[in-house]
């Protein structure tokens, strides 16, 4: 893959492990060692294959899960004595713990934050007070990495192999699918993630549609959300990020 994508907004390896701890309904204190590192290796295959530098920071981890695994799998020391022996999950479990206590209390201020800018927002029309009213009656999370990952997994399952004879001559660039993704997004409010997927036709096309929807997040040129977890991706204009026109400007 040559183009690297640098990402710096995203989440980092204890992130993914709540995200799949989560998405199985997995007890923190009783994690399934090996499910749980499986599911985890894919992941980090998935990252490979995209060229994303955050890797290196989820290797560590891996090689934690797989001492754990290990650890889990020898036998008992006969000679050592009868004592209740650490679980070898504990130190992870009270990482991953405490981790989600801070992350939840990030996630609290961020809304009190979000609550008083939208309390002490400017005045604005009546057809923008309408639109924001229509939009807020639909409360809609933002995708992690992760879910745009499980995305991206699902899509390629979806295709089928490439006939051995089929010449594929375009060539396609995360530039190019830069600009059709805004493109479309000057056409309409929102995309399913799953259909911007549906309009490739091959796997090349469908990561370079994945790199540049990355790319576009980290930019804050579009959002993507959920209206459930673990549901389908909507990918939508960041208004936020957009400037507004002056007054008498076309």
């Amino acid at each position: 893959m040559s183009y690297k994508l640098k990402l710096d907004i995203f989440e980092g390896p204890l992130d993914l492990l709540l995200y799949l701890i989560k998405k199985n309904d997995i007890d923190i204190t009783d994690i399934p060692i090996s499910q749980i590192t499986e599911q985890y290796m894919q992941y980090i295959e998935m990252m490979k294959m995209l060229d994303l530098d955050i890797v290196g920071d989820f290797l560590v981890m891996a090689a934690t899960l797989m001492q754990i695994k290990s650890r889990m799998l020898l036998p008992p020391d006969p000679n050592q004595e009868e004592a209740e022996e650490e679980d070898p999950r504990d130190e992870l479990a009270r990482r991953l713990l405490e981790y989600k206590k801070f992350k939840e209390i990030a996630d609290c201020l961020q809304a009190k934050e979000t609550l008083r800018r939208d309390l002490f927002s400017r005045a604005v029309d009546g057809e923008t007070t309408r639109q924001f009213i229509e939009e807020a009656k639909e409360i809609c999370f933002e995708a992690s990495l992760f879910d745009l990952i499980n995305a991206l997994t699902d899509a390629l399952k979806k295709v089928p192999e490439e006939v051995i004879h089929e010449i594929i001559t375009e060539e396609f660039t995360v530039e190019n699918k830069l600009h059709d993704i805004l493109h479309l997004l000057l056409n309409q409010s929102s995309v399913l993630l799953s259909d911007l997927f549906q309009r490739s036709r091959s796997k090349i096309e469908i990561i370079v549609t994945f790199l540049a929807v990355l790319e576009l997040i980290r930019l804050k040129e579009i959002k993507a959300v959920q209206k459930r977890l673990f549901e389908d991706i909507e990918i939508l204009r960041n208004t936020d990020n957009m400037v507004p026109l002056k007054r008498g400007e076309p």
